[in-house]
């Protein structure tokens, strides 16, 4: 017990404070466990209280700069003296090799200082015998770093649970999507487009972000197979609806429009399969740094992510699992994509048997939409959205489509609109057509034999 007590010295401390400024996860993690107490010198008492307090109405770890604030308030200079030295070694340690192992280790700290706390408060105790009494202080001890929220009071909390904060919705482009979801995608949620490859899927993720950015939000787009300047060219299309080819002939315009947008667009590009959802979090954790916390993020796609090598099934379930517990524990909705099976490629509905290893991925997310397009619905710019799962409205649900994937315009329709009608005008004559073709491709082969 006695090595163990006197493990967690001057160097494990500082480190501690390490992680508390430079790793916002980690305070997030541990602050309502933590207490300034469990530092043994005033000034890391000080240092630490300050910055739980600066998190509480923050959210955030207080920078440098205002540390050094808070500092010039200290009036006894020996103690501001030691304060300042204690940060420098903090700020030594930002690449230590060991900070993981001491954050993994900081829950044990905790406990460790309750149990060294209850028995210096027992020496009294002691003399009188009072042997109940200590067992119970050492009982407490060992409950340290028990999450102090008990959770949502169902019976005393009425009021909490019909505010619009309650999942604090992100809206889509479509209306019939908000309507089925009861606003669009929340915080902490996760949603995924399902598609076979070269449908449109991407083009459905740069429409949720470009629909964010005019609404004034700061967006943060993950793309694994195209270039960042590519996906910027999409996004330009999308917003000034400029057909993707023709895009350098009308430059000034997609300034002019640009400058109107109030949101913010941050597109990070990882080659494929280079980079794992642990790799996006400390990016994620960049991007907050130098003030550009995202509102909405965008993975495309998902499927593309590093797993743990495992076997691919369970490797993408592990993705998906952990996306999900991202966007939780940054309360941000997350898109993504998936990869729908072969088979799906001559579906007039793609449902969840044809998502490619659906069944981790379905139990996972929030909200999954699949987009079915045969190639007479290319030619007619048609398309139907299917809503596979849907945890806060109706799924199964097919709706009408209209597409142009040269400047990546979608317009999702209900059923019983007029606008659908005539989705499915246009599909029926996007068939047409192609029987047409094919009859003349069939005359034209069957010329050429006989001639």
């Amino acid at each position: 017990m006695t090595d163990r007590l006197s493990s967690y010295g001057y160097s494990f401390q500082i480190k501690v404070i390490t992680a508390l400024l430079t790793d916002r996860m980690f305070m997030q993690q541990i602050s309502d466990i933590l207490l300034p107490t469990y530092f043994e010198s005033e000034a890391n008492n000080w240092i630490v209280d300050n910055i739980l307090e600066y998190n509480k109405e923050y959210k955030t770890p207080p920078t440098l700069e205002v540390m050094k604030v808070k500092i010039e308030a200290v009036e006894h200079d020996v103690l501001k003296q030691q304060i300042i030295d204690h940060l420098k070694d903090a700020w030594k340690f930002t690449e230590a090799t060991d900070l993981q192992f001491i954050k993994e280790q900081a829950l044990d700290f905790c406990k460790n200082q309750e149990i060294k706390k209850a028995i210096l408060s027992s020496v009294d105790l002691l003399k009188h015998s009072r042997y109940d009494d200590i067992k119970a202080k050492i009982d407490d001890a060992l409950k340290a770093g028990g999450d102090k929220d008990i959770g949502h009071d169902y019976m005393t909390s009425i009021e909490e649970r019909y505010t619009d904060a309650v999942r604090d919705t992100k809206e889509t482009p479509w209306e019939v999507v908000n309507e089925l979801t009861d606003g669009g995608l929340g915080k902490g949620e996760l949603a995924v487009f399902v598609a076979p490859a070269g449908i449109g899927k991407s083009w459905g993720l740069i429409n949720i972000g470009a629909n964010a950015i005019k609404k004034g939000m700061t967006v943060l787009h993950y793309t694994l197979e195209l270039n960042e300047a590519y996906v910027g060219l999409r996004y330009d299309s999308v917003i000034t609806g400029i057909a993707n080819q023709n895009l350098k002939h009308y430059q000034n315009q997609v300034k002019d429009d640009l400058e109107k947008l109030k949101g913010e667009l941050i597109i990070k590009h990882y080659p494929t399969k280079s980079v794992s959802v642990m790799g996006l979090r400390s990016h994620i954790e960049k991007c907050i740094m130098n003030d550009k916390k995202p509102d909405v993020i965008i993975v495309d796609y998902a499927d593309l992510l590093r797993g743990h090598g495992q076997e691919k099934r369970h490797e993408l379930e592990g993705i998906y699992e952990d996306l999900r517990g991202m966007a939780g524990e940054y309360e941000i909705p997350v898109w993504t994509a998936s990869q729908a099976n072969r088979s799906a490629l001559e579906e007039d509905v793609i449902d969840a048997s044809k998502v490619s290893e659906s069944y981790g991925k379905v139990m996972v997310a929030d909200f999954i939409i699949s987009l079915s397009r045969k190639v007479q619905d290319k030619l007619a710019g048609t398309g139907r959205w299917h809503v596979i799962k849907n945890r806060f409205g109706p799924d199964g649900i097919t709706l009408p489509s209209k597409m142009n994937t040269s400047n990546g315009q979608i317009h999702i329709y209900a059923d019983t609109s007029v606008q659908g009608k005539d989705a499915q005008k246009q599909m029926d004559k996007g068939s047409e057509y192609t029987r047409q073709m094919l009859a003349r491709k069939f005359k034209e082969i069957s010329n050429d034999e006989f001639e």
